[in-house]
């Protein structure tokens, strides 16, 4: 946390403790002592006293901590895109596989399991494709550098947004093809 430095740095160009300091902020001597070890943080209107009374803007004394908070932002994104992937993956793997061996036991309502588990799997599917949306990613390699924490160069973002048009044309075809598959074997099992 930069911030913290900044205070203590700030305070003591100022030439004052960190009582003096409290004083001027109107918090306890704690406090300061607390921000400037980073146990807290300082709220909106002790920023802008702190600015005040450092003679500095608000986004030169805190301008660190909004790259680190970006981190983190980041960081927690890719957390949820990969968390959502793998409970997608969780749900509809056994749903594939569990429905032929159900549909021969129980016929029909080897559908009941299957629709459930297939529809979670979906949601998760739903929430990863929002995360996607929300962070301007699409494409593999897109994919690949949002969770590695990086972002494309400017070349390779032009690239992969001209394969785009090409991939919006081949998801419907995939999912047909692939609703044609999982019909065609439910039929050859209910026979």
């Amino acid at each position: 946390m930069e911030l913290a430095q900044s205070i203590k740095q700030k305070r003591n160009e100022k030439s004052l403790s960190q009582e003096e300091l409290a004083e001027k902020v109107y918090v306890s001597r704690q406090t300061i002592s607390n921000w400037e070890n980073e146990k807290s943080y300082p709220d909106i209107n002790s920023l802008i006293l702190l600015s005040e009374i450092f003679e500095t803007t608000i986004d030169n004394l805190i301008k660190g901590d909004v790259k680190m908070m970006k981190e983190v932002i980041n960081t927690e994104e890719v957390k949820k895109l990969n968390f959502c992937g793998a409970m997608m993956l969780a749900f509809l793997i056994p749903a594939i596989i569990l429905v032929i061996p159900l549909a021969k036991y129980i016929g029909i309502y080897a559908l009941i399991p299957f629709v459930v588990l297939w529809g979670i799997s979906m949601f998760f599917a739903i929430e990863a494709e929002k995360i996607k949306k929300n962070n301007n990613i699409q494409t593999y390699k897109e994919i690949v550098a949002f969770t590695e924490g990086k972002k494309l160069d400017e070349i390779k973002q032009i690239e992969e947004n001209a394969k785009r048009p090409y991939q919006n044309i081949m998801k419907p075809i995939a999912g047909a093809l692939f609703a044609l598959i999982i019909c065609g074997v439910m039929a050859l099992i209910l026979r």
